[in-house]
């Protein structure tokens, strides 16, 4: 396996150990690990998952995989500069399978190691978590799933379904947070967490990968993305920085990311040019519960990829996320409020040159329709 470092500290550890964070600073992981090119003419005889793209996944050595036969989602175009691809067609209806397999996977191997793994826990607003669980069932693992107690019935019924434990957590999404990461010392505890294990990460990546290959090989000019704590843009940066760096593309698209305008730390601090958050935001309610995330622990990760490639940071209004989510089911896509904050946003901003796409990252099925006015508590 590879070995985790700090991107602040420079601290290492393998990647088989249960260490969930830097014991330094506390902060996330990152993963030393080189991807090769892939080559897109051998893709048509590939595996119909994630796994197709092996020479950049870590844990793609090992045969066979944890799979649910995720990704290879469709691109939908919306109009004639802007395509969606359809992130909530997923085994566990978001877009979050494509981390959950490779967490399952690393924690499959660590339980048949003998490194002393006994459960996987995780928390969540409600889909990493049903991610987390569906393939932890697929693994056959013990899983533990950490909610706030305000999370959709729907997806505590999911999660149920797959025979994880639930521990619905009084208070907020930081305050779900800070029990997990409390119970993740624990021995034998594998944190299955989308935020602090960079695995994760080398998931969602495979989101750009998959444009790449049905776009012919090269990329949109634009990569719209929705920013909670920023694991699908900052698996997408990873992924544009290894195409172009192998050549395979020739340039770069701009990374545009999307927070709820109630909950937008990460924007004011884009917009005030800071490089990372100085405090957490106010907690409010928002229909966008899934990005609704104070104090992204990869703040800095993340403002600095946007920069880093010409992009911006967009908010939206309740009631612009409640038109979008009407707005795309009249087109034939029921997507859950979270989901539609990228449509939200490029429905109100300034048109950007060439091809944009955006990620319907969550089925309607899983919260039901948004308030019909702007969001109250």
């Amino acid at each position: 396996m590879t070995a985790y470092v700090c991107p602040r500290c420079r601290v290492h550890a393998p990647a088989d150990a249960l260490t969930w964070c830097c014991p330094q600073c506390r902060g996330p992981w990152d993963l030393e690990f080189t991807s090769a090119p892939v080559s897109l003419e051998s893709l048509a005889s590939r595996v119909n998952s994630l796994w197709r793209y092996e020479e950049a996944l870590p844990l793609a050595t090992e045969i066979p995989h944890v799979t649910l036969g995720e990704g290879r989602t469709p691109l939908v175009p919306l109009t004639d500069a802007i395509s969606a691809k359809l992130e909530f067609l997923m085994p566990t209806l978001s877009f979050k399978d494509r981390g959950a397999v490779m967490l399952a996977e690393l924690a499959r191997r660590l339980a048949q190691g003998g490194g002393g793994l006994r459960r996987v826990l995780a928390d969540s607003s409600g889909n990493a978590g049903t991610a987390v669980a569906a393939y932890c069932a697929r693994a056959g693992l013990d899983c533990v799933i950490y909610v706030p107690d305000g999370t959709s019935p729907k997806k505590l019924e999911q999660i149920r379904a797959h025979g994880a434990r639930l521990t619905v957590v009084p208070g907020d999404r930081e305050a779900t947070a800070r029990a997990a990461r409390e119970a993740a010392d624990e021995p034998g505890t594998f944190y299955a967490s989308h935020v602090y294990n960079p695995h994760f990460l080398h998931g969602t990546k495979t989101y750009v990968y998959e444009l790449w290959e049905e776009l012919g090989g090269r990329l949109p000019d634009t990569l719209v993305v929705p920013v909670g704590n920023g694991t699908l843009l900052l698996g997408a940066a990873l992924a544009v920085e290894e195409l172009y760096g192998h050549g395979l593309v020739d340039t770069r698209p701009a990374l545009v990311a999307v927070q709820a305008e109630t909950v937008s730390p990460l924007a004011a601090a884009f917009h005030a040019g800071a490089e990372e958050l100085t405090e957490p935001a106010p907690v409010r309610p928002t229909l966008a519960e899934g990005i609704a995330i104070p104090n992204p622990p990869r703040a800095r990760q993340i403002l600095g990829a946007v920069r880093g490639t010409g992009g911006t940071f967009l908010t939206v209004t309740e009631d612009q996320i409640h038109a979008a989510q009407l707005d795309l089911a009249r087109r034939g896509l029921f997507v859950e409020s979270t989901g539609v904050a990228c449509w939200a946003a490029v429905r109100a901003a300034a048109p950007r040159p060439g091809l944009t796409v955006v990620p319907l990252c969550g089925a309607g099925a899983k919260t039901g329709l948004s308030p019909s006015s702007t969001y109250r508590a």
